[in-house]
């Protein structure tokens, strides 16, 4: 597949071609869900707890006696009847981690951005060499780009530069090709890469998936 690469103006600078096994595939619903269930899962801190009977200070006396007072039996005050006392089967510490296998990952990726290319949501950027940051400047690019919606940027080598111009742009997500996955393709509307990074990743992911 042909795909053209442009500049901050939109002006076509030249054809790249591109493999149809990690751009052109018909996208893979299992992969993508399998993958998605983990990914959110490990999102997951599983820090939340609470204090049981057994951890809430106080509470040690028997509040009163067990026969003769016509109330009910109580052992403690910091049952998980009363009032600040222990929690009955509250929530503690724990992992939600989840793991895929390196082949579904890869297969979702290709999926997203195979969908992407269909679309016509993946924009491929000439090499960008600029003396200072802008913001400004950037933002008029998208404009030229006609690029609306949450963006993943997506680059292989880092320019501090072009960094500080587009990390203060709101929906605007910054992704080193090397780290790229399906979730920063699926959370935006469009895709942009830098010539050098839409290569790396088509020479990572061009082979057949084992």
């Amino acid at each position: 597949m042909k795909v053209k690469v442009v500049d901050l103006k939109g002006e076509k600078i030249e054809e790249i071609e591109l493999s149809d096994k990690v751009f052109g595939i018909k996208p893979n619903d299992g992969a993508l869900k399998q993958y998605l269930r983990v990914y959110m899962s490990n999102q997951r801190q599983g820090t939340s707890s609470v204090k049981t009977r057994a951890e809430v200070s106080g509470g040690g006396r028997k509040p009163w006696a067990q026969k003769g007072t016509g109330r009910s039996r109580q052992g403690s005050i910091r049952s998980p009847i009363w009032v600040h006392g222990g929690v009955a089967h509250g929530p503690k510490p724990k992992s939600w981690r989840l793991s895929v296998s390196k082949s579904v990952k890869e297969l979702a990726l290709k999926s997203v951005l195979s969908q992407k290319m269909s679309e016509k949501k993946i924009i491929v950027l000439d090499k960008i060499k600029i003396e200072k940051p802008s913001t400004k400047n950037f933002v008029k690019a998208l404009e030229k780009l006609k690029v609306v919606g949450k963006t993943t940027f997506v680059w292989a080598k880092k320019d501090e530069n072009i960094f500080r111009s587009l990390r203060n742009i709101r929906g605007f997500y910054l992704v080193n090709a090397g780290s790229l996955g399906a979730f920063d393709v699926i959370r935006s509307d469009n895709v942009i890469f830098i010539k050098d990074a839409i290569l790396n990743i088509e020479e990572r992911y061009k082979h057949e998936a084992k």
